[in-house]
């Protein structure tokens, strides 16, 4: 089973601004939310905890690492896309909105879905019938989902996971798909 989790919230999540690569830490709310979905996990049979090397998301892994006993460990192939100029924008931002519509392309002078996707599948492949925790973002949120469920491209652009939802997705055949 592969489990996937987006970080706690940040003070820029809490301010709807675009936030991609800048390492902002969690936030009050966010560190309970990181609490409370560690809670949640106690009893899970997960075999690894991998996350993407922002402190967010360490912050996240963290808080289920010690409340599971599992060590986790970074991987870059699970750090969120970079949104170049509108990385601290708010999330309404006309530009931004017409930018994220042309999602094949990715944002002005940065990463596109396509190039993501093809960092984020082998990755998903390699978990191919073990029960491990993604602890990752919004953007690769989106990719995994993508994986494992048909999308159309307003499903694609309008989907968002919530900081700290979980979701679970059967990887026991990973390698057969995309």
């Amino acid at each position: 089973m592969l489990y996937v989790t987006r970080h706690g919230q940040t003070g820029w999540n809490a301010l709807n601004k675009v936030l991609g690569r800048t390492d902002i830490p969690l936030d009050e709310t966010g560190l309970e939310q990181a609490r409370e979905l560690a809670r949640s996990l106690k009893g899970a049979e997960i075999d690894e905890i991998w996350c993407s090397p922002l402190v967010r998301t360490r912050q996240t892994a963290e808080a289920v690492s010690e409340a599971t006993g599992i060590a986790y460990m970074t991987d870059d192939r699970l750090i969120e896309q970079d949104f170049g100029r509108f990385e601290g924008v708010n999330r309404f931002d006309a530009g931004y909105q017409e930018a994220k519509r042309k999602f094949c392309a990715g944002y002005p002078g940065t990463e596109s879905y396509e190039e993501m996707a093809a960092r984020v599948y082998p990755l998903i492949r390699e978990t191919e019938g073990k029960n491990v925790l993604f602890v990752t973002h919004g953007g690769i949120c989106r990719i995994i989902r993508g994986y494992f469920e048909d999308m159309d491209r307003e499903d694609f652009i309008n989907f968002s996971q919530k900081n700290c939802e979980l979701r679970t997705y059967d990887n026991r055949k990973a390698a057969l798909k995309k």
